[in-house]
């Protein structure tokens, strides 16, 4: 059995990173390239733990959407995260 070259592997996807916070959208301009979805969701998750991580106490609602796209630019999955204080 030979090793592949190069050239025989797959490409690695690449995958685009957006984050809405509800009133900006910050699109990811350059992508990063992962083996599969499983590992885009694991990076938004991980962004979505930090920004989670970071909030302050907030004076209205605030609502987070992390969108995974393609390389085609389809959204492959959305992160969604609402930051409410309700007073009882």
């Amino acid at each position: 059995m030979r090793a592949e070259t190069l050239a025989e592997q797959e490409p690695v996807p690449r995958y685009f990173i957006d984050l809405h916070d509800g009133t900006n959208l910050v699109r990811d301009q350059d992508g990063s390239d992962l083996p599969d979805l499983a590992a885009a969701r694991a990076q938004a998750v991980r962004m979505m733990t930090r920004l989670a991580q970071g909030l302050t106490d907030p004076q209205d609602r605030q609502d987070f959407i992390i969108a995974v796209r393609d390389a085609q630019g389809v959204v492959r999955l959305r992160l969604r995260l609402s930051y409410d204080v309700e007073p009882g």
